[in-house]
């Protein structure tokens, strides 16, 4: 096999908050984008129609409208942070056949994603899967 062209893309730099939304809506956090948020048990997701912008609130679990905040691994304090998002991202009609990465912003307590902007392609780190969904932080 000939050399392949390592992508930057698929190395986010751990300081830079990053949100990935994986194939079919899964979304993930990279630890500075969660701290962001200053690390709650759960998320509410928020949508604006007219901006197109995503929004992730905290929330306590109790919350009849959050989503679990889990860690991909619960033997590690390193690695993503992932948020079920299957539901709300085809409730915003967003095509999710691709992994695509943004920076986040703040608005107030709201970490945002702006959507008009496209979103960097990511790559898997898993070799031969074929797949593209991020795994790293």
């Amino acid at each position: 096999m000939g050399f392949e062209v390592f992508k930057k893309s698929s190395a986010p730099v751990p300081s830079v908050p990053s949100v990935t939304i994986q194939k079919r809506g899964l979304m993930s956090l990279n630890r500075a984008a969660y701290s962001m948020l200053e690390s709650p048990e759960a998320i509410e997701l928020l949508w604006d129609s007219d901006r197109r912008i995503i929004g992730m609130r905290a929330a306590k679990l109790e919350s009849p409208d959050a989503y679990p905040a889990r860690p991909q691994s619960s033997s590690s304090e390193r690695g993503p942070i992932l948020i079920a998002g299957s539901l709300f991202t085809r409730y915003i009609g967003l095509d999710t056949s691709n992994a695509k990465r943004w920076v986040p912003s703040l608005e107030g307590d709201i970490l945002t994603i702006d959507l008009s902007v496209d979103g960097q392609p990511v790559s898997s780190n898993r070799r031969g899967t074929g797949a593209t969904e991020d795994d790293s932080s």
